[in-house]
């Protein structure tokens, strides 16, 4: 499949997306709410671009690069006119969501906006709402957190704001946030995250707490591994691997 992107013509694969097609021909595209190893979603709308065919006779119309399949004879615009203005709305309403967010203060001064046009939110956090939590938390099984309330009353949370039993502990959720909304800490032992204390696994080797419990159990569970696997950390894993290779080639 042939498509024209910026005036330039590219090869797209047979099930690529536009934002994939853009990344191999080194086209930036700004995304909050895109991971490569979770489906498209297309929530922040901030990849939106124009497309257009010779056969619709001038006629376009704005769509996500994340979820768009690459298409032949497909003409996109990555940063036309409408595409510009489209984005710095949507900039213009997250810095009203989120003034003092630094990711989003920086995508935005790109776009030449300093401060928002709208009333900012009277309590802020860091939260975009770009879902990539919610769906980590699906990914690794737990379904634990979700959205709640709607309008601007909208946030992520557990349900009725208080722990949830089905939450594992992962940190999924925290590592996968974009702007580091979600905090969760360890100390003596435990992890502390979304209200909820979690007892953690210690590495045999280094000591160091790795896992929650309820993790190593969730997971167990899920492949099938034996307890054992999870009884050395990552690290300590990757040094045994590296030393048992050293051996063999020695």
């Amino acid at each position: 499949m042939i498509l024209t992107m910026d005036g330039k013509s590219y090869i797209a694969q047979e099930n690529e997306t536009i934002l994939q097609v853009a990344k191999r021909a080194k086209i930036h595209i700004p995304t909050f709410c895109h991971k490569e190893w979770t489906e498209p979603y297309g929530g922040c709308r901030l990849c939106s671009v124009e497309i257009t065919r010779k056969a619709w006779d001038g006629w376009s119309k704005l769509v996500t690069a994340c979820n768009h399949p690459a298409q032949d004879g497909l003409i996109i615009f990555t940063h036309s006119e409408r595409v510009i203005r489209t984005r710095k709305v949507l900039l213009d309403l997250l810095l009203a969501r989120c003034p003092d967010t630094i990711e989003v203060q920086q995508l935005a001064a790109e776009y030449g906006i300093e401060q928002t046009s709208y009333k900012p939110r009277e309590k802020p956090d860091n939260c975009i709402l770009c879902g990539l939590c919610v769906r980590a938390c699906e990914a690794i099984g737990a379904n634990a957190i979700s959205t709640i309330n709607r309008g601007i009353e909208k946030i992520i949370s557990t349900p009725f704001l208080k722990p949830n039993a089905v939450c594992v502990g992962c940190a999924a959720c925290a590592e996968v946030c974009p702007t580091g909304h979600i905090h969760y800490r360890e100390m003596e032992g435990k992890r502390y995250i979304w209200r909820h204390p979690f007892e953690m696994v210690r590495c045999t080797v280094c000591g160091r707490g790795h896992i929650t419990v309820a993790q190593m159990e969730h997971f167990i569970k899920r492949t099938g591994l034996p307890k054992s696997y999870f009884e050395k950390c990552e690290l300590c894993h990757k040094k045994e691997t590296a030393q048992t290779f050293y051996r063999i080639q020695a």
